[in-house]
């Protein structure tokens, strides 16, 4: 009987493994850190609790986001105000974003999309 339990307990657990690390949790929340951390480079980070930070390339913003209906809503963004010439900062324009794989779209107040950001372990950002 212990033999049975045995063998029907190895052949159900890669199953059970397969399923925990497939399961939905940082992959599909827009928790964690978006962009690129080289500079002149956007990035941004959702923390946990509601704030966030990052930078547009030139300056540093901060503010807070609500994840609502699969949609993320940013507060008005506070920014810094510096001039940096041949840097493009799209993001600080940001006000909603969509979350689709693991590709963070960016949208401006009238729902235009303004650009995305890759999780940053990829590093990549795009301005529309």
């Amino acid at each position: 009987m212990k033999l049975k339990t045995a063998l029907l307990a190895a052949a159900l657990l890669p199953g059970v493994l397969i399923a925990a690390c497939s399961s939905p949790s940082q992959a599909s929340s827009p928790q964690g850190s978006w962009g690129s951390n080289e500079p002149h480079k956007p990035q941004l980070t959702l923390a946990d609790d509601g704030t966030l930070s990052g930078t547009d390339g030139c300056n540093r913003i901060i503010g807070s986001w609500e994840l609502r209906d699969e949609r993320v809503f940013l507060s008005p963004l506070a920014t810094t105000m510096m001039f940096c010439e041949g840097v493009d900062t799209w993001l600080s324009r940001a006000s909603s974003a969509e979350l689709k794989k693991e590709t963070l779209h960016l949208y401006d107040e009238a729902g235009a999309e303004i650009g995305t950001l890759e999780r940053s372990s990829s590093g990549l950002s795009t301005p529309k």
